[in-house]
């Protein structure tokens, strides 16, 4: 890392009234483009274009959800409850149970019958996942998770599968670091500089090369997964690479991550929606449990994994954390928005596990699209 100047001269109080200074002169722009403070933010006023009719957003499943399950078990499973799409995981030493990756990357055949059987139960392949931390800073993990990457860009090129998720991954704060460092807050002075150097000297330059080798194969669609203890955890941050990097930098849209950080989750659809940055959207809540997290935040996160209910935060299946009013405004977020990808069950609820979850997930996500679907002229 370059040596530090000024180290200690910005202390926290001067800090927080310069953040609070650019607060009050950021502009507020109200209904029809003026500012709140008064001052015309725009030269005309922007009409909405005519409302289109609503699109029937597919309701899938990752398929980790399935993990104790054959291939062949696990079509028969989604082919019964009516799943009308899958994300599959394609990233592993040794392959993925379901996705034998590097089989179907040497034979073409292969890779043509292995998406047949999906095809021949009416369930869409739309999205492959590798989810790793290319910019770790141990660099045979770096090099393994880019792999998982690349491989992934390639089967979805060769299948003709449009999105590929992952995570943006972190890396240390400094290149002596072993360790990845997630940092979300630019004071003291010296994490500042840890920052801006993991943005200028790894992640910008990774993801440039990344999106660059996707788009060479025909991907236009890097979905990222908006997850704490990555540099990308939130809109703000995924918007901040995808200007830097280029479009096809875009959000895999989990409301489970933003739930607890504040984020209002039709806001947020809309938000990323007007960047042209809705790629893929992962249907799993979170339930805040508002007496303990009223003592502790909801940074409180279980130390135990068994026990992930003992927290102020954890996730639950669709419908569980929040009722099904939310999940109905979610869904037509997303319709308005003219989302194109599918909305993919992922279950990680500690309580209705494995299938279970995605069946009442399934349940309340396929009644609430019935609903909007059957309200719309």
């Amino acid at each position: 890392m370059a040596k530090r100047k000024g180290t200690g001269t910005v202390t926290r109080r001067k800090f927080l009234a310069n953040t609070g200074n650019l607060m009050a002169t950021t502009p507020r722009v109200g209904p029809g483009g003026f500012d709140m403070r008064g001052e015309s933010s725009a030269t005309s006023l922007v009409y909405p274009a005519a409302a289109k009719p609503p699109r029937a957003i597919p309701i899938g499943v990752f398929d980790s959800a399935f993990d104790s399950l054959s291939l062949e078990e696990m079509l028969d499973k989604l082919s019964a409850l009516g799943i009308e799409a899958v994300e599959i995981r394609a990233k592993g030493l040794p392959d993925p149970k379901h996705c034998p990756i590097t089989e179907l990357l040497a034979d073409p055949a292969k890779a043509r019958a292995w998406k047949k059987k999906f095809e021949d139960r009416n369930i869409r392949v739309a999205a492959f996942s590798c989810h790793g931390n290319p910019i770790h800073p141990d660099p045979v993990i770096a090099a393994r998770d880019d792999q998982f990457f690349r491989n992934a860009v390639l089967l979805a090129e060769r299948l003709q599968v449009p999105v590929v998720v992952g995570f943006s991954g972190c890396p240390g704060g400094s290149p002596a670091d072993k360790t990845p460092n997630w940092i979300t807050y630019r004071w003291p002075p010296e994490v500042n500089e840890m920052l801006n150097y993991q943005w200028a000297e790894r992640v910008i330059p990774y993801w440039k090369q990344a999106a660059r080798f996707a788009r060479e194969h025909g991907i236009r669609r890097i979905a990222l997964e908006m997850h704490p203890n990555f540099v990308v955890y939130n809109p703000h941050t995924l918007v901040k690479l995808r200007d830097a990097v280029g479009e096809e930098i875009g959000a895999n849209c989990d409301l489970s991550h933003l739930f607890w950080q504040g984020c209002d989750p039709v806001e947020t659809i809309r938000y990323l929606g007007q960047q042209g940055a809705l790629f893929h959207a992962h249907m799993k809540d979170t339930l805040i449990v508002k007496d303990l997290a009223a003592r502790t935040g909801v940074l409180n996160f279980s130390e135990n994994p068994a026990k992930a209910t003992e927290g102020s935060v954890y996730f639950r299946a669709v419908g569980y954390g929040h009722g099904a009013q939310l999940w109905k405004d979610v869904v037509k977020a997303y319709m308005d928005a003219d989302f194109q990808g599918i909305m993919s069950i992922e279950n990680e609820d500690p309580i209705l596990t494995g299938e279970v979850g995605v069946e009442r997930a399934f349940y309340i996500l396929k009644n609430v699209r019935a609903e909007i679907l059957a309200q719309s002229p």
